[in-house]
């Protein structure tokens, strides 16, 4: 395959959208590192993955932290000498809270989790991604990110129109070195993100689908299609795009 030998490193990659991002890139014939926070879930995964034919390993590590991210990154730069596409996938509402009872804690957690993290992994990426093969950073946004999200997801739609924004400042600082950047924006995603509403309120999870103009929620599968072809070639004058992976849900029915 032509992408044998590449670099796929995804963050929060051991369930839902991630780990279907990591088997696409896998089948696709990148080497893929998996990264996550739970190490037993990591080895399943990559046990997986491997089963499959793919070449994988999990690294664990926390992306909100600075010095992990930067370390870890570093190492997986330096053990294969260099990354091809870093997919910043890990992220999340990290809870609701309104404005007014707020603690700064959940605020600065929120930020981390969707803005920092993107930020920590590009910067220590950008010296292995310019030894890259068409290399390209992906990050993911949120329809969040413009209507600002619904009630107590406030700075979780705040974390996402930063990603919207360091997105395109990335592209713009990296154009020299022919490293892309650009955004996707899932939509209704049907993953264990949603499996509390799915379980105690299976009438809500299934009338969402009303709301999409194709008629059905989204499956990991079509955000990792997407980002397949983002990574590929194919897409190699696309940088500083978002692109919308939601049935058309963002413009309403």
């Amino acid at each position: 395959m032509s992408n044998k030998g590449k670099i796929a490193v995804v963050t929060g990659a051991t369930g839902g959208i991630g780990f279907a991002v990591a088997k696409r890139l896998g089948q696709d014939g990148y080497t893929v590192v998996l990264n996550g926070i739970e190490d037993d879930k990591g080895a399943e995964r990559v046990k997986e993955l491997t089963a499959e034919g793919i070449t994988a390993e999990y690294f664990g590590f926390d992306v909100t932290s600075d010095d992990a991210v930067t370390s870890n990154i570093k190492a997986i730069g330096d053990k294969y000498g260099k990354i091809d596409v870093l997919v910043n996938n890990a992220g999340g509402l990290g809870g609701r809270s309104r404005f007014e009872e707020m603690t700064t804690d959940f605020y600065r957690f929120v930020m981390a989790l969707n803005l920092d993290s993107v930020f920590f992994a590009s910067r220590a990426a950008i010296p292995y991604l310019k030894k890259g093969e068409h290399p390209s950073i992906i990050n993911y946004t949120s329809n969040a990110g413009w209507t600002a999200g619904g009630p107590g997801a406030g700075i979780y739609g705040t974390s996402k129109a930063g990603v919207h924004a360091i997105t395109r400042a990335l592209a713009k600082d990296l154009a020299e070195y022919g490293i892309r950047a650009n955004a996707v924006s899932p939509g209704t995603i049907d993953t264990p993100f949603h499996a509390q509403i799915k379980a105690t309120k299976p009438e809500v999870f299934k009338s969402w689908a009303n709301n999409i103009m194709l008629g059905r929620l989204g499956q990991p599968e079509d955000v990792a299609g997407v980002i397949s072809f983002l990574a590929s070639k194919d897409a190699s004058f696309i940088t500083a795009e978002t692109i919308q992976i939601g049935g058309g849900q963002a413009l309403g029915i």
